[in-house]
């Protein structure tokens, strides 16, 4: 905190000297974030035309301390501090709602209405979330964090105000390029355009990323316009060639009428919005407050869908930031604010460096396997195999329904692919999963990063919900790793599988010590030996160990076994139920429908009557804190473990 602090007084004390002025004066004191909560709620609107610039600089000082103090998505949020000035000094939030996709980059939006003091617990138990948040104030509207949700989000309030009569509101939506690579955005797009009368603006933050470097035929056209200085140029040119001439206003009127496509000619990119039938404006420079207000003044009094094209630099008045080439720091734990090192620590032994390095040598052997993955080639560590292997990586952008179904494609043709994505964006190609993969019986692998609870980004980065939807898809099998070993010999096990989808998942938590096995039954691992005829205890994945630590405490009668696949349930476990007095599962997934559920199931259609009791993730939406605080909190820490198998033991 004291690092905060100081980076506030220096902030204070240039905002003193260049004694900034407000139409209604206020004392915003020693600090800058105390000078911010005098006005809490939209403050900007108050100010005066040359003090953007200001609060720009001071917003480029505070949020890498901010990130140095929790961590969070630093790049995004710099990248957009103007431009989160600029809409809220020309639209009315929250009359005028103001929907971030994915609402990563909605820190400054944070700021700026009214949550600046509570920065020092972002991400954190009860504190501040790192994304839009209903409970925390009026100006969210949306608790949007995954991509390409925003326009769909937009529409439908426009429609709805529009529908109510309140034809003074106007929606706006600040997408990025890197989301409009998913298909939902332009299913929307699409939608939209077919509404000429909804006062809709859509902002594009053209940053040339995602993650990473954005990819794809979209970002390229958009990178045309980046780097083409000519089409206003070319315009004011032509209009002082013809004007003087005779007939030569008429003429420029007619020339005038084309100018979408001599928009086009020039720099190859509106066209793709024009085509749809949506008002264009820019590109206009993302770090220039006064050129955004002007863009978005005329977007709103055009009272109609507008697209307002900005052109933004990622981690924007940060050094650290936008010299960093993998991501422009899109998310950082501690870091150092002058410099942007760590301060956290890294660790050597991580899941995704163990897959990252397990890929690397299955590259080596096998032509045949491809690497997919959607905007996280780092994050999900395909980087080392992308460098070995350059022309067999493919990144999809953000979109994971395409990400299944052209490896779907791939598995067709002989290849096959491994599909790398976090746990939580599953959830939105399942329907590519089922009927794409599964269906086909192809042979594709799907490895999940960050499954189970992640705990600070919140309720939507849980990778929770991956055991029980796979779980429902036919002749798929999932495999949910305890240690490095399993997880090399299952993914080696799993290129080899060609009629069928399997599917490897992993926590986002520091990678256990080698767990000990004491002897293997038909690919049932036993970790504890029981005493014969007790307690069966199935556990999955991160919490073998614990599930070990709670056997060890309740005595002799507990064994604990761990199937080296997951999916589909072994049927060594059913005879093992058979002989036990009762049968406990322990995962890190939604409890409803995952594999104790499937478990018990199967043991009923077996006629085996042994007591059961299903230990997971409840099904409800687990707000931020650290993955330690909820574990403990919903019982999956080795002693919440013991007390529920105790309490089970008593009722039976």
């Amino acid at each position: 905190m004291m690092a905060m602090a100081e980076a506030c007084r220096a902030v204070a004390a240039r905002l003193d000297r260049i004694r900034l002025t407000v139409h209604d004066p206020v004392d915003y004191g020693p600090a800058f974030f105390g000078f911010l909560r005098a006005r809490p709620a939209v403050l900007v609107p108050t100010l005066t035309d040359e003090q953007p610039r200001i609060l720009f600089d001071a917003f480029s000082q505070a949020v890498p301390v901010i990130a140095s103090g929790t961590g969070g998505h630093l790049g995004p949020n710099l990248g957009v501090v103007e431009l989160t000035i600029a809409a809220h000094r020309v639209f009315d939030s929250p009359t005028d709602p103001i929907i971030f996709d994915t609402g990563h980059q909605s820190y400054v939006h944070k700021i700026l209405t009214g949550r600046a003091d509570q920065f020092d617990r972002m991400r954190q138990e009860d504190g501040l979330s790192g994304y839009p948040s209903r409970a925390e104030s009026e100006h969210d509207w949306v608790e949007n964090s995954h991509a390409s949700t925003s326009l769909s989000w937009a529409e439908g309030m426009a429609k709805a105000f529009q529908r109510q009569g309140h034809d003074d509101r106007t929606v706006v939506a600040v997408i990025g390029d890197g989301a409009l690579t998913g298909g939902m955005a332009w299913e929307a797009l699409n939608s939209i355009a077919a509404q000429p009368d909804l006062p809709l603006v859509i902002i594009v933050n053209d940053n040339g990323r995602s993650y990473t470097p954005t990819v794809g035929g979209l970002a390229d056209r958009l990178s045309a316009i980046r780097t083409d200085p000519h089409y206003e140029d070319a315009l004011v040119r032509m209009k002082k060639a013809v004007t003087g001439a005779p007939l030569g206003k008429q003429v420029y009127g007619l020339m005038h009428g084309v100018k979408a496509g001599v928009k086009d000619v020039l720099v190859g990119g509106p066209g793709i919005f024009s085509d749809l039938g949506i008002k264009y404006l820019g590109p206009v420079d993302g770090h220039n407050v006064a050129d955004l207000e002007r863009a978005f003044e005329l977007a709103k009094r055009f009272g109609r869908p507008v697209i307002v094209h900005a052109i933004t630099v990622k981690g924007k008045g940060f050094a650290a930031a936008e010299n960093n080439k993998e991501d422009a720091f899109h998310a950082v734990g501690k870091i150092d604010p002058t410099t942007g090192q760590s301060l956290g620590g890294t660790s050597a032994h991580t899941w995704s460096g163990a897959f990252s390095a397990s890929m690397v040598e299955i590259g080596e052997k096998r032509p045949d396997v491809f690497g997919i993955t959607a905007a996280m080639l780092y994050p999900v560590g395909l980087a080392p195999f992308a460098a070995r292997h350059p022309d067999r990586v493919m990144d999809v952008g953000i979109a994971e329904q395409h990400a299944l179904t052209v490896a779907a494609g791939m598995a067709t043709a002989g290849l096959h692919p491994v599909v790398a994505l976090y746990s939580t964006f599953l959830n939105r190609a399942f329907d590519q999963l089922l009927m794409d993969v599964g269906l086909h019986e192809q042979g594709v692998t799907v490895v999940l990063d960050r499954a189970g609870i992640t705990g600070t980004d919140g309720a939507s980065h849980n990778g929770m919900w991956d055991l029980a939807i796979c779980g429902i898809v036919p002749g798929l099998m999932m495999a949910a790793p305890r240690d490095r070993a399993h997880l090399e010999s299952v993914l080696w096990q799993a290129i080899d599988i060609d009629d069928r989808p399997t599917v490897i998942r992993y926590s986002k938590d520091p990678m256990p010590e080698t767990v000990e096995v004491l002897r293997t039954i038909d690919e049932v691992d036993v970790l504890k030996e029981g005493a014969p005829g007790g307690v069966l205890m199935v556990a999955h994945g991160q919490l073998c160990g614990a599930a070990v630590e709670a056997a060890t405490s309740l005595g002799e009668e507990v064994t604990v076994v761990s199937p080296r696949w997951a999916l589909p349930i072994n049927p060594t476990l059913v005879s093992m139920a058979r002989q036990s007095r009762a049968v406990v599962s322990v995962e890190d997934g939604l409890v409803s429908q995952g594999l104790g559920a499937q478990l018990s199931a199967r043991l009923r259609e077996s006629a085996v009557w042994t007591p059961t009791c299903e230990l997971g993730v409840p099904k409800q939406f687990l707000a931020q804190a650290s993955r330690s605080s909820i574990m403990k909190r919903i019982g999956l820490d080795a002693p919440g473990i013991a007390e529920s198998v105790n309490q089970f033991l008593q009722h039976i």
